[in-house]
């Protein structure tokens, strides 16, 4: 009986405020079809965490509970920048044009470190918040991500992203309503964890409202469940965690 790797992994929501109605937006990428994970899918910016950011955590005073906390943080700034060009979770105030440097000098160094040394910034990894871990056992994948979620905001509506070119094909913002419609029309495809997660900050009307519930209800591993109903077998999470949708029909259910 074979055993599943699973990789540790970072996810990052970054919120922003609505260009066209009160609702928060948040930004999304579509992952490469070549991706042998969530190919073709809409998610959110992330990825796993490398032996780097555990180095750079562990050298760093930090107000998390853990090294392995901290490294998780490191990750989401580091595969944001990667991803969107985006620098996260920086005490100091970056422009675009600091963020493009920063972004192509991540791209040579392939680690963090160098880039803030570089360019004197200082992490602040209060300004990402917990949310949710997923970590979906049972996959046909031979590794399987657990993945922790942040949130963060950005405040302005007017922010500068690029796709990297070469795991992501594009990057939009988006409300979490309008990327459910978007995925019900066809017109992107999502993971059954991105769905969950849609759903849930589907009700938030700003960035305040989900950090709120965020830090209220403690963060544990979801691994979902397929379970037989007398409507049929449904893929299911626990009803605790602050999610509104719990399960879904195991057919319609995309898993990655």
């Amino acid at each position: 009986m074979s055993t599943q790797e699973e990789i540790p992994a970072a996810t990052l929501i970054i919120f922003r405020h609505g260009r066209t109605d009160d609702a928060p937006e948040i930004l999304m990428v579509v992952r490469s079809r070549a991706m042998s994970f969530a190919g073709g899918a809409a998610v959110f910016p992330g990825g796993r965490v490398d032996t780097a950011d555990y180095t750079l955590a562990a050298s760093l005073s930090h107000s998390c509970q853990d090294d392995d906390e901290a490294a998780h943080r490191i990750a989401a700034i580091r595969e944001t920048l990667e991803e969107t060009g985006l620098a996260i979770g920086i005490e100091e105030p970056v422009d675009a044009k600091t963020a493009k440097e920063a972004r192509d000098m991540l791209f040579r160094e392939g680690e963090l470190a160098s880039v803030l040394t570089h360019f004197g910034w200082t992490l602040d990894l209060e300004r990402l918040i917990p949310f949710a871990r997923w970590l979906p056992r049972g996959m046909k994948h031979e590794r399987i991500f657990d993945a922790r979620f942040y949130l963060t905001d950005t405040g302005t509506g007017e922010v500068q992203i690029a796709i990297d070119d070469t795991e992501n094909t594009r990057l939009f913002w988006t409300s979490a309503r309008e990327a459910l419609s978007m995925a019900d029309r066809g017109e992107i495809s999502i993971i059954f964890p991105t769905r969950r997660n849609l759903e849930r900050l589907a009700d938030f009307p700003d960035f305040a409202a989900a950090r709120s519930q965020a830090e209220s209800i403690p963060v544990r591993t979801i691994t979902p469940q397929i379970v037989e109903t007398p409507a049929g077998r449904e893929l299911t999470i626990p009803d605790d965690c602050g999610y509104p949708v719990t399960s879904e029909r195991l057919g319609n259910a995309v898993r990655g």
